[in-house]
């Protein structure tokens, strides 16, 4: 590849191995499949993955997946964006090959996908919840979808039964509303004679954090840690530098951190997307505002400055970040008890994971994109009774690359050939060594310019390091020791005790690229048009605009 070509010395290709899982020879009961998906939600808000955060803000329901199935520790997803995410898990291919590499563009629905190839097999499917990729749902008997990026309260809808099509508001708040749709599939599709497989995908805690009314005071007592990297002067990270997604900067007071303009006001400050609050009935906003008020006025009341509103800031971020999880925590628990009340808990994998990590404070930040651990890292638990073993860990390096094959691995179908990802079914059975699973996995972020102003990079992660090239607009690469460095503040691109290390990981980037089909046109700069149209969005939204 012309881009990084001219680092490739005396060093030998070492190809990825990705063959495609074979059919069990034995002709097994096929499970029914249940995949519920978060977006945004970090591992770090997940209790049993045994951050401070999480055993602060449990998720005992999540962790009962878990405990009860396996937990995945190196799972990472292959672009850090929610509709990217999602186009991946659906066809097991990376981004450049299923043509959506960044939101906004429209995901070619006629490909194949794996809710397609199980709906053929004799699944009963259905997806309910957030889809976010333009145009309708192909694959399934009955989806209801959040209308684009949908809103917390009172959401609009566009639903699928049989033949006909239609678009409905429906009262009530969006995660429990799509809790309740779940279940009353599984209470239809429990006595069918057929499988069902079951996409639940909650907008939740998709910015900007609105809890559920009954949540809305949760943790206003609980302190969170702030990170030792919330203050960062990000040295040696050049495309760190220039993001526009730091807490302290760059949330809007209103709109992301509920602040009013005044001691007394519950008219919130900056707020450009006044439909989240505006769709909200009389008697929702009159308990919204009853909540904020005492703590928007004592905020007023202190005055604080500087280093002090920072870290107000952050707390009040988490306090809404993680009060919002608490309902997809208790969704995720009504469908536990439905399973176990109906004796379908044995032969039904359940899944639960998110579109791609998210920073709760980590390196001054919220949001994803970056090829750093805490958006590039991906939650992952599984519960599969009759497959998966109590307390499984697994270490080997995986990727939401692998959903699709793992879904067509345990319904007992052919996995196509040209899907690019693994099933995860060897590993959490036991009958694969992790360490032979993969020993890299490939990431590339495309959305440049856009919200956060987050450059175009690619890279390759390893067991213990990490090689991202930032392109584009600028031409800068870092390199990461993740044992000596697990926080990713040293920059060792340069240090020459780490030149072996480092002329193996271009090698093993090419060798990735190789295997995956990206080629030069991937690299393209955004043309003149795309960047004019991007930034008035951002001088809209930021009030900067006579």
């Amino acid at each position: 590849m012309s881009m990084k070509g001219k680092y490739l010395i005396g060093t030998s290709i070492i190809m990825a191995s990705c063959s495609i899982t074979e059919k069990p020879n034995e002709e097994l009961e096929r499970p029914n499949l249940i995949f519920i998906m978060a977006d945004d939600h970090a591992a770090q808000a997940i209790s049993a993955y045994g951050h401070e955060i999480g055993r602060l803000a449990p998720t005992p329901n999540i962790d009962r997946i878990a405990n009860e199935g396996a937990i995945f520790q190196n799972n990472f997803c292959t672009n850090s964006l929610c509709g990217p995410s999602r186009a991946v898990i659906l066809t097991g291919k990376h981004s450049h090959i299923n043509g959506f590499r960044m939101n906004g563009e429209h995901f070619d629905g006629n490909q194949e996908t794996f809710p397609k190839i199980l709906h053929n097999a004799g699944y009963n499917t259905a997806l309910i919840g957030k889809w976010h990729l333009a145009g309708l749902p192909q694959g399934f008997d009955y989806w209801k979808i959040l209308r684009d990026q949908g809103n917390y309260y009172n959401p609009e809808f566009i639903e699928k039964q049989d033949d006909t099509i239609d678009t409905l508001i429906i009262n009530g708040y969006a995660t429990d509303i799509i809790t309740e749709d779940a279940l009353n599939f599984l209470e239809k599709a429990k006595d069918h004679k057929e499988p069902f497989m079951l996409m639940v995908q909650h907008k939740a805690p998709h910015r900007n954090w609105m809890p559920a009314l009954r949540h809305l005071n949760l943790y206003d007592s609980v302190q969170f840690p702030i990170p030792k990297s919330y203050y960062s002067k990000h040295e040696g990270q050049e495309a760190a530098k220039t993001q526009q997604m730091t807490i302290y900067k760059d949330m809007y007071e209103g709109h992301d951190l509920k602040m009013t303009k005044e001691k007394g006001s519950n008219e919130l400050a900056h707020n450009p997307w006044k439909t989240d609050f505006d769709r909200m009935t009389i008697e929702q906003r009159d308990i919204w505002d009853k909540a904020y008020q005492s703590k928007n006025d004592a905020f007023h009341d202190a005055n604080l400055q500087g280093k002090d509103l920072a870290e107000w800031k952050l707390q009040r971020y988490l306090q809404d970040y993680l009060a919002t999880i608490a309902s997809v925590d208790e969704g995720v628990g009504k469908i536990l008890k439905f399973l176990d009340d109906n004796d379908l808990a044995e032969n039904t994998l359940i899944i639960y994971t998110t579109d791609q990590g998210f920073y709760l404070g980590e390196k001054g930040w919220f949001d994803k994109r970056f090829m750093y651990e805490e958006s590039l890292a991906m939650p992952l638990v599984m519960r599969y009774p009759k497959g998966i073993k109590k307390g499984t860990k697994i270490t080997a390096l995986t990727q939401n690359l692998d959903f699709a094959s793992t879904f067509l691995d345990y319904a007992n179908v052919d996995i196509p050939k040209d899907i690019q990802g693994k099933s995860l079914r060897p590993l959490v059975e036991n009958t694969t060594s992790q360490d032979n699973f993969r020993d890299a996995v490939y990431y590339h972020y495309y959305d440049f310019p856009a919200f956060h102003m987050v450059k175009k990079q690619y890279g390759v992660r390893t067991k213990r390091y990490k090689l991202i090239h930032f392109y584009d607009d600028i031409d800068t690469w870092e390199m990461y020791d993740l044992e000596t460095d697990p926080n990713e503040e040293k920059n060792i691109i340069e240090n020459k005790e780490y030149q072996l290390i480092r002329e193996q990981l271009y090698s093993k980037l090419d060798s990735l690229q190789t295997l995956y089909k990206v080629t030069d046109k991937e690299f393209t700069k955004a043309s003149k048009e795309s960047i004019e149209n991007n930034y008035k969005t951002f001088k809209r939204l930021r009030g900067l605009e006579n």
